[in-house]
């Protein structure tokens, strides 16, 4: 399978791609440090620095995935929760690119505080947009203790397919991630000071990046911070990849 990532950070969704075994055509993000992380990385996917002037036309019908984190800053909780009114919010520009794609499959990722914004009214906004482009969504709340991470990290995912009827006759169980750990009652990550630690915890490799001077090493933190778990988004393309194989 074929994939692009918005908003793509440090490479979260890319990197869960790659060990899935399916092909990164592009990926897009304006921070500098992550952009050239990106392009040292993943050197054959195309490079797009700001979604607000890409035209993603170009890769209409060629690529089966998107996934994205749309930015969580207007809605998360450590923030001031201005929502649809902070100029980061950017769910519309995801939107028209994946107008423009027309993937088969998207996966989006968001913090658990969108779910309470508003009285869902973002939640709400991303599953009808999604739906009246002729997309079947599935809106689900995981951790990334539920892949054996050591803290909680809740975050809402969403799963969406462009032909709804050849998702017809699959129970909800199907959409279920198996994984090695029970859902542990964790704390949130807290007081680790040592890089190693936040890699470990992040899910993140440490081959991932090797920084060693200050600059783009406190670059690099901020990076881990504001990535997804790969691992979460491993297994949610799992599910996807065997899908696919049966239908």
């Amino acid at each position: 399978m074929t994939h692009g990532s918005l908003f793509s950070g440090i490479g979260g969704f890319d990197l869960a791609a790659e060990w899935i075994g399916w092909t990164n055509v592009f990926h897009c993000e304006i921070n500098e440090f992550c952009s050239k992380h990106l392009k040292n990385k993943f050197p054959n996917a195309i490079s797009y620095e700001n979604i607000c002037t890409t035209d993603f036309t170009v890769h209409r019908g060629s690529v089966d995935i998107i996934s994205g984190g749309f930015p969580c800053q207007p809605f998360s909780s450590s923030g001031h929760r201005q929502g649809t009114d902070d100029s980061r919010y950017l769910w519309p520009e995801m939107l028209r690119a994946i107008r423009e794609v027309r993937p088969r499959w998207v996966v989006g990722e968001n913090v658990y505080g969108l779910v309470s914004w508003n009285d869902g009214l973002v939640l709400d906004t991303v599953c009808n947009d999604l739906e009246n482009e002729g997309y079947k969504i599935l809106p689900v709340i995981l951790p990334a203790a539920s892949t054996g991470a050591e803290h909680k990290r809740e975050r809402i995912w969403f799963v969406a397919h462009s032909n709804s009827k050849r998702l017809e006759g699959y129970k909800r169980k199907d959409w279920t991630l198996k994984t090695s750990k029970a859902y542990p009652q964790i704390t949130k990550l807290s007081n680790h000071g040592e890089d190693q630690d936040i890699r470990k915890d992040y899910g993140i490799p440490i081959r991932l990046d090797g920084i060693s001077f200050s600059k783009w090493a406190r670059e690099s933190m901020r990076g881990y911070g504001n990535a997804i778990v790969p691992q979460v988004a491993f297994n949610i393309f799992k599910v996807i990849e065997t899908m696919e194989n049966q239908l």
